[in-house]
């Protein structure tokens, strides 16, 4: 018979049984180990060379796509290379600050719990590590709160650090936030090391033993000296105990000093208090009485007051210099800042970025086309030319070029039109020749048109670094792709002029948004003036941050032309008050002013005070002349002419640019102009002094002149939802009390409706008496109503009409309504005007 064989069947492994046994195979084990272990020293060589490193190589990070344009490679100087700088700011800036390296440490835990798995314990050792950086993030970022205005470009405790530090100190305050971390401290001690609690105890042994050794000491000591006071008392017949206690004393003269020295020392401060001083021959101390003949009463005693010689007044204004020297030695020097000492600039993510925002965008072959296609128009006109070359900027491309010798310029300038038809484009312009340079250049619109963020602009290394000026406003790139900059405390004052819809409001956004970025609530306060009614409307969550106003003012952005006029003749009382100070403290501009009192040289008891620069934007300037005329342009030019020694510098924009908006006065006094594209060369001259502006493409292409030089940018673009976010993460922080108030300024009584000013007879018009009749009669009131039925000139007429306003007749002027006639027939006329 056969044998008969037996089979067994191995039992099935199961799935999740066949990854655990994978897993705890020696040979994943150490592959594991090695991975993370190598992962760890990259991680560990780019998180400390960015120590050291981080702040240039994350500048080169972010203008990458420049670095790469100009034809040169970023070179990075961390261990790590681009990933390692990228990583290094994760762990760092954007996580838990400098405690990240605990991460690291954590990864060689882990690294040694898979080579020697029994060895180690991984879970205790995860779980406080992870503790202590939470902990230390949080500390850090308290430190990194208090300390902001170094502005490192690491963040100590990163951002989960400073969120938690803020969110602590906003429910339970500095001691609660302190004391949290001085308990969470402890507690963690207790867990993590055995001899946390027993060193604590003895602490507290110690602590309370000392105080009750000092009380049983105290108490020893007032015993005796109770039993020493009895003992003198009840036997006063023993001499022994007697000479006992004043056996210190050898003679009798010795025992009354010592009995005079303790009387005096016991009655010092009543002496203090009731004595009669000696007059003090300080000046500042004494208010001098012009009506006592130079004689002061002082605690009951006259004496007379001498008046300081030249040598005298010197050695006092050194007095003061050293007063001032140890005032900074003992509180430091005075900081606006302290005010708000936990406002917290923007951030860069509140703006919106665009893909390939900081690389321009080169299309080849449109580059070559228009390159024959202008050596080609040239050649037709007898223009040859020897060399040509092309600057690509976002939204226009720059050809240079270098004509043959003996051409005539402005034979190619005569062929801007020739070279639009045949490049066949909107517009071109022509440069001949480019300053600075042998060349003439040829500005034509790009087909494919780059956007330039806001973003990229603010987040540029040259605005972020840039310290020297002190309103500094990013304005957009050039033609050469360079982010540019001006300082509006240098400009001093700005016109801005464009069409509509040609980028002006967005222009203006990108101004304020500048500022905001750079500037602290305690350095800056803006007037903002819209007589449209929505342009600003947007920031008047400032109000409590950077806005300034009349005390009387429903709104702090102004839209009625009363106002305007109000609030421009407040500012220039405040003008005319900060010169004041500035001639008290011997200073001749704003910047001499504010070092002076942050060193404490000034005193705030004589009215000095920080001054903060105060920018005056107005927006539809022409329709505010239409509507005031004079009552405006004058505090205009008064401030334009004045006020930039003061810190207060004006920004007027208006989309119509004609002569009698833009008046010589108003041009004389501000040399700075921005042009975006404006409807005729006529409109150009009028704002540039110079033709051009005309031939911009639009949708924020400008031009930036201050009279010696032009610059045409490409402005960037900020939307409303991103100023509505700027606006918003500013207005969620502390704030002021209320808005910076201006100066009162009352309006005189002549514009107030109902008349009653005075008008003399031999300064009344001849043909007032008609004018009024012929009102009266109409029922309407206006200048051009006068000018056109009594045929007489616009100034005449306008004459006229104040007169009649101030005697009552009509009432003030309303915008572009008629004014309002208040005498109801020539009965009531005769009467008013006989009065």
């Amino acid at each position: 018979m056969a044998k008969k064989t037996t089979i067994t069947k191995e039992p099935k492994v199961s799935f999740i049984k066949k990854i655990k046994n994978f897993f705890t195979d020696d040979r994943t084990r150490y592959a594991l180990a090695s991975i993370i272990g190598v992962c760890t020293l990259i991680i560990l060589f780019s998180v400390f060379s960015f120590f050291y490193t981080g702040k240039s190589d994350y500048s080169m990070l972010e203008n990458v796509g420049v670095i790469e344009e100009i034809g040169e490679s970023p070179r990075y100087e961390n261990w790590g290379g681009e990933k390692g700088v990228i990583l290094a700011n994760f762990l760092v800036n954007k996580s838990f600050g400098i405690p990240s390296v605990i991460i690291i440490y954590a990864l060689i835990v882990l690294t040694a719990k898979l080579f020697v798995p029994k060895k180690v314990r991984l879970g205790r050792h995860l779980i406080l590590s992870l503790l202590a950086m939470i902990w230390l993030s949080i500390l850090f970022g308290t430190i990194a709160i208090l300390t902001y205005k170094y502005n490192w470009f690491i963040r100590l405790g990163g951002n989960f650090g400073e969120q938690m530090a803020l969110y602590i100190r906003t429910n339970i305050g500095w001691i609660g936030l302190i004391a949290s971390l001085f308990v969470s401290a402890i507690i963690y001690g207790i867990f993590a090391h055995e001899k946390t609690l027993p060193f604590l105890e003895k602490l507290f042994t110690k602590l309370f033993s000392h105080n009750n050794d000092k009380n049983e000491i105290d108490e020893g000591s007032e015993n005796e000296e109770n039993s020493l006071t009895e003992n003198a008392i009840n036997d006063n017949n023993d001499s022994e105990e007697v000479n006992n206690v004043i056996d210190f004393v050898e003679d009798e003269d010795d025992l009354e000093k010592v009995k005079v020295e303790s009387v005096n020392n016991q009655t010092s401060d009543f002496v203090v208090d009731f004595g009669v001083p000696e007059p003090k021959k300080n000046t500042e101390s004494i208010v001098v009485d012009e009506n006592k003949n130079d004689e002061k009463v002082s605690n009951g005693v006259t004496f007379e007051i001498e008046k300081p010689t030249e040598k005298q007044e010197e050695k006092l204004v050194n007095e003061n210099t050293s007063t001032a020297s140890k005032l900074v030695e003992e509180l430091g020097k005075y900081d606006p800042t302290l005010d708000l000492e936990y406002y917290k600039f923007p951030t860069l993510d509140l703006l919106k970025t665009y893909p390939d925002e900081n690389t321009p965008v080169i299309d080849m072959e449109e580059q070559q086309a228009n390159k024959d296609r202008i050596v080609t128009t040239l050649r037709n006109y007898g223009i040859e030319v020897d060399s040509i070359k092309a600057t690509v900027g976002p939204t226009v491309t720059l050809y240079e070029i270098v004509p043959r010798a003996g051409t005539r310029i402005s034979k190619i300038k005569g062929l801007e039109d020739d070279i639009t038809l045949g490049l066949a484009v909107d517009s071109t312009r022509i440069i001949a020749p480019i300053p600075g340079k042998g060349t003439v250049g040829i500005e034509i619109p790009n087909k494919k048109k780059q956007v330039v963020s806001m973003h990229s602009l603010i987040a540029s290394k040259k605005f972020q670094e840039e310290s020297k000026m002190q309103l500094p406003i990013v304005l957009g790139k050039t033609i050469t792709n360079e982010v540019f900059m001006f300082d509006l405390a240098k400009t001093p004052h700005l016109l801005v002029a464009g069409a509509t819809g040609q980028g002006k409001s967005v222009g203006l956004n990108a101004i304020i948004a500048s500022l905001l970025y750079k500037k602290h609530p305690s350095q800056l306060k803006m007037v903002l003036v819209d007589p449209k009614m929505v342009e600003f409307s947007i920031y008047a969550p400032l109000e409590k941050y950077f806005m300034a106003k009349v005390p009387d003012a429903d709104r702090v952005i102004i839209t009625d032309s009363t106002k305007v006029i109000q609030t421009l003749n407040s500012l220039v009382i405040e003008m005319e008050n900060r010169y004041t100070l500035l001639m008290e403290a011997g200073c001749r501009k704003l910047e001499e002013y504010n070092e002076k009192f942050v060193n404490r040289q000034l005193n705030p008891e004589k009215g000095h005070r920080f001054l903060p620069f105060i920018v005056i934007v107005i927006d539809e300037y022409g329709d505010l002349i239409m509507a005031a005329g004079k009552e405006i342009e004058t505090p205009i030019a008064r401030i334009c002419q004045k006020a930039r020694a003061v810190g207060m510098h004006m920004i007027l924009a208006t989309q119509r640019p004609s002569v009698n908006v833009i008046t010589g006065l108003i041009k004389a006094n501000v040399p700075t102009r921005i042009s975006f594209k404006v409807m005729s060369a006529i409109d150009s001259r009028t704002v540039l002094d110079a033709t051009g502006a005309n031939q911009l493409i639009g949708r924020g292409d400008l031009l930036y002149t201050t009279g010696a030089e032009t610059t045409r940018v490409q402005c960037g673009f900020i939307d409303t939802p991103e100023v509505n976010d700027l606006v918003n993460y500013i207005n969620e922080q502390q704030s002021y009390s209320s808005a910076y108030i201006l100066p009162e300024c009352e309006i005189k009584a002549s514009s107030e409706v109902g008349g009653g000013g005075e008008v003399k007879s031999s300064e009344r018009d001849p043909m007032l008496m008609e004018a009024a009749r012929l009102i009266v009669e109409n029922n309407t009131g206006s200048t051009s109503f006068i000018q056109r039925k009594m045929s007489i000139g616009y100034n005449r007429a306008g004459r006229i009409i104040d007169q009649l306003e101030a005697l009552g007749v009509v009432g003030p002027f309303d915008g572009s309504k008629a004014r309002q006639v208040l005498v109801h027939d020539l009965f009531e006329l005769e009467q008013k005007l006989s009065q």
